[in-house]
């Protein structure tokens, strides 16, 4: 996960430890995970977090980034993935994007696509959520691989600028493969560029038009500098392989109240 850590601002020559210690003493409770000595978050300004996870009677913690986005996606659940070892986590896959009633009504057209994601409050799904269930999520992505950062009209393949918002997001399909991880083709709409308060180093966050909301993407600079790639820019694209993540916030039924008499 150090790479990932590496896209919210975190150099490489920060070891984990070394962050482990900073978010205990300086983090507080994660919502909706374990307990607090077990499950801690440390915000980093703008919307920067990063959380250590520990489970039970382990040593050992998992350190990830998160960041807040300040939109909301609509997805259809097709598959809810609820991992024996982790179960404050789930990997979400569906259609993002589903038409609503109105726009059905008037053929527009549901630019679909498929997207798989992680959400950190799977505590909050509660069993309630089938097949077909249309959940809103925020979700950011982190480059996990970037190949390429180049002129829109330079895409892989010359179809993607005809889809819609000129897009292509598929999740990864071999089974090994990991979970919430998408190959992507975006346009870069605007930077937007924040700074981690502990470490001191800039972040940049991608958005890219997507057939709904823009989608948010962050990334390592330095593993753009070490594999000699271009800076992100607007009106540019970016390609490669990114995991998603991020909360539940909306479209949960909400609980009967117990009748009386």
């Amino acid at each position: 996960m150090d790479f990932l850590l590496e896209c919210i601002g975190f150099p490489p020559a920060i070891g984990e430890e070394e962050l482990v210690d900073l978010i205990g003493v300086h983090g507080e409770a994660a919502a909706w995970r374990g307990a607090p000595e077990d499950h801690r978050l440390l915000a980093l300004g703008d919307g920067l977090e990063v959380r250590a996870d520990r489970d039970p009677g382990q040593s050992f913690w998992t350190v990830t980034p998160h960041f807040r986005v300040p939109h909301r996606r609509r997805i259809g659940i097709t598959t809810i993935v609820r991992p024996g070892e982790s179960p404050f986590d789930a990997l979400l896959v569906g259609w993002a994007s589903p038409p609503t009633p109105e726009e059905l009504e008037l053929g527009a057209p549901p630019g679909l696509y498929r997207l798989s994601t992680w959400v950190t409050d799977a505590r909050r799904l509660d069993g309630r959520i089938a097949p077909g269930h249309v959940l809103a999520v925020s979700v950011a992505g982190f480059a996990v691989h970037v190949e390429r950062i180049v002129p829109n009209v330079e895409a892989s393949r010359p179809s993607i600028l005809e889809q819609p918002a000129g897009a292509m997001i598929r999740p990864l399909g071999d089974p090994d493969s990991p979970g919430g991880c998408c190959d992507v083709s975006l346009r870069i709409q605007k930077i937007q560029r924040l700074n981690n308060s502990v470490s001191g180093e800039p972040v940049e966050i991608a958005f890219c038009d997507a057939p709904d909301r823009p989608i948010a993407l962050l990334l390592s600079p330095w593993q753009l500098k070490r594999d000699g790639l271009e800076a992100p820019r607007p009106g540019w694209r970016i390609e490669g392989t990114f995991l998603f993540t991020g909360r539940i916030a909306g479209g949960l039924r909400r609980k009967r109240a117990p009748s009386f008499g």
